[in-house]
């Protein structure tokens, strides 16, 4: 069955959710209509009063109406119509108990209605971040999907900016007279019977204040994580291997690097999925606890409290666990006292920011970590990448040109024939030519010969030598690896990785 998104756009949304039902079209003078409750002669009636004439119900499940509303993308009309009517009213300081298509649609025009309607908005299309950005003229609203960001509607007039940001400050519980300096707060909502974090920060710039909104729907995660293992992540088999294996060490520190947003936390909740069981003791300290794992006992951060990633480290020491997980070692007191308990009898797995495998120990050494405390401690590094997946349902042939294969450090006679894919764009991926992502990464066991190296601080280029010849590809090759297959462009390769810095 196809919708047809242009007569579905004609009913109103509100309807349309209370109903649960999309047209297909038109079939002998009667439209035909998929609905979650066929038998349902309210529904059916209203429907029919609506357009002036029969239907034709077709059943359709819960899950396909979600997933066709996604893909047709009608929560866009909600967010349209709130932006185009809204008046700018003062701001309500009441907290909603439930934000749903049908409360949207109900509540009068107001900045209330169009806050909550970008939010709902966000939330249904999948994205992780709400960026509110403020320039000389007007205010631009931008959903981060996949690593991406899109405009979510049309700019909106600067005098609603002080509105808007007032909104989101009484939401999160903010200081609304202070404009001057950075703000940051928590607040949560109820939409489509689930409770979602979100976390704000605000920024003063020179067009005024600006605003990002991390979305953290634990439920959601909680589901999509609960079967998560290893091999769902995308990386080749051999780097999966490597992390079973490491993952499954008595003792020593294990480490997942990468720049913000590149999936660490999700690989290292991964293993812990692999590795929980009734007879050994996990306890994991993270900022925030982005979801709960079964049989594992975790800490979230609280620094208004005191309590940091450092002294709640020293506390799950006390309490004879078998294996830590540390969110990320921001500071040298964690670094210390992770590399402890490392040498110590307990396997430490965690995440550092860092560009590649051999920048870790730049890191720590910058931190004031002993370096041979570190290396003794140490069993290997992961460093990865998120990359887009192309979707299978519209990604195009195409051929590179000369000048570029040899700019990505491919053989030009070699791949000069070879058909690469570029993405295309359909309804199925939002007219993005992607759908999800998967993770690339370079794998760094620390033989004996490498950790002599590093104590005895040989060049970097020296090491990654040892490492290739003892059979590390780095990422740059594992993704032009998938590149290559088809599995993602050349252009989102790039976005990640150098072909020159990193051969």
């Amino acid at each position: 069955m196809k919708i047809d998104v242009e007569l579905a756009r004609t009913f109103p949304p509100e309807m349309i959710y209370r109903i649960r039902f999309l047209p297909l079209g038109w079939k002998d003078g009667r439209l035909e209509v998929a609905m979650v409750e066929p038998d349902n002669p309210l529904f059916r009636e209203e429907i029919e009063s609506f357009i002036g004439a029969r239907i034709l119900p077709r059943k359709i499940s819960e899950e396909e109406f979600e997933e066709e509303i996604k893909r047709a993308d009608l929560v866009k009309g909600v967010l349209e119509e709130a932006s185009e009517e809204f008046a700018g009213e003062e701001v309500m300081e009441v907290r909603e108990e439930e934000v749903s298509v049908e409360s949207l649609t109900l509540q009068e025009s107001s900045i209330v209605k169009l806050v909550n309607s970008i939010v709902f908005s966000a939330v249904h299309r999948g994205a992780s971040d709400i960026h509110i950005e403020a320039t000389d003229k007007n205010v631009k609203v931008k959903y981060r999907i996949d690593g991406v960001l899109y405009q979510a509607m049309e700019p909106i007039q600067k005098r609603f900016h002080s509105g808007i940001i007032s909104r989101i400050k009484v939401m999160a519980d903010l200081d609304i007279a202070e404009k001057r300096i950075p703000q940051d707060g928590r607040f949560q909502l109820r939409i489509k019977g689930k409770k979602i974090d979100f976390r704000v920060s605000i920024l003063p710039g020179i067009h005024g204040e600006e605003c990002v909104i991390r979305i953290l729907d634990k439920e959601h995660l909680a589901t999509s994580f609960r079967d998560l293992t290893l091999d769902k992540l995308g990386f080749d088999e051999d780097i999966v291997k490597k992390i079973r294996k490491h993952i499954r060490l008595p003792y020593g520190m294990f480490l997942v690097t990468g720049p913000t947003g590149s999936g660490k936390t999700t690989t290292l909740y991964a293993a812990l999925n692999e590795i929980v069981t009734e007879e050994e003791k996990i306890i994991t300290i993270e900022d925030p606890v982005e979801y709960s794992v079964p049989g594992i006992l975790q800490i979230p951060v609280n620094e208004k409290k005191g309590l940091t990633f450092a002294r709640g480290l020293r506390s799950i020491l006390r309490h004879d666990p078998d294996r830590i997980m540390v969110g990320e070692i921001r500071d040298a007191e964690t670094a210390e006292i992770a590399v402890q308990a490392a040498l110590t009898g307990h396997l430490v797995m965690t995440t550092v920011h860092a560009n590649n495998v051999f920048d870790v120990i730049s890191r720590f050494v910058h931190m004031g970590i002993d370096l041979h405390s570190l290396v003794s401690a140490l069993n290997a590094v992961l460093a990865q990448r998120l990359v887009r997946r192309l979707c299978d349902s519209c990604k195009v042939e195409t051929r590179v040109e000369r000048e570029v294969l040899i700019e990505n450090g491919l053989d030009p006679d070699k791949y000069s024939s070879h058909i690469f894919f570029a993405p295309g764009g359909c309804e199925f991926c939002n007219h993005t030519g992607y759908r999800g992502r998967m993770a690339i990464g370079e794998f760094l066991e620390l033989s004996d010969t490498i950790k002599e190296m590093i104590v005895e601080r040989k060049p970097a280029r020296l090491i990654k030598q040892e490492a290739r010849k003892q059979g590390m590809e780095f990422i740059r090759e594992k993704g032009m690896q998938k590149v290559l297959d088809g599995v993602t462009s050349l252009e989102e390769l790039n976005k990640v990785s150098f072909a020159s810095l990193e051969k």
